[in-house]
């Protein structure tokens, strides 16, 4: 079983998926989470070329939001497409990015993610309220490399 495999258990997996139900419940956003082992580029370079694998970039709105681990490398980032990237708060990736390292600092990684998901969610649906019709257009699961 590699590190991705035992970064999170199977719960925790799920409570995380759950989370992105929740934080898309109110929003036409789209919020994904991705690890990997490691990577040897740029950790935002990596993201973005992660997010675009996933088609991320194919929303309606460009609010698509990653959060990228590097299990092994014990690094993250977080990416946003144009759209949500354009209406945030100067300091919003700054500070999200810090909740979710106080957490993971103390090896709370389950924790760190649901929060940095939901502190997403809530910036989307300040800016991308779900309106009638809205699809969930990508995955809530999980990808790994």
């Amino acid at each position: 079983m590699s590190r991705v495999e035992k970064f999170l258990t199977a719960e925790e997996e799920q409570e995380i998926v759950q989370a992105i139900v929740d934080a898309e419940k109110n929003t036409s956003g789209e919020i994904r989470v991705h690890l990997e082992p490691h990577t040897k580029k740029d950790l935002l370079d990596r993201a973005k070329e992660v997010f675009h694998s996933l088609k991320m970039d194919n929303t309606k709105e460009e609010n698509g939001v990653l959060i990228y681990v590097a299990v092994n490398d014990k690094k993250f980032a977080i990416y946003g497409d144009r759209g949500i990237d354009k209406v945030v708060p100067e300091d919003f990736w700054d500070t999200t990015r810090d909740t979710i390292a106080s957490h993971f600092k103390d090896g709370r990684f389950k924790q760190g993610l649901i929060e940095g998901i939901l502190n997403a969610g809530k910036e989307l649906e300040r800016h991308f309220p779900w309106q009638h019709g809205d699809v969930n257009e990508l995955s809530n699961e999980i990808s790994k490399n």
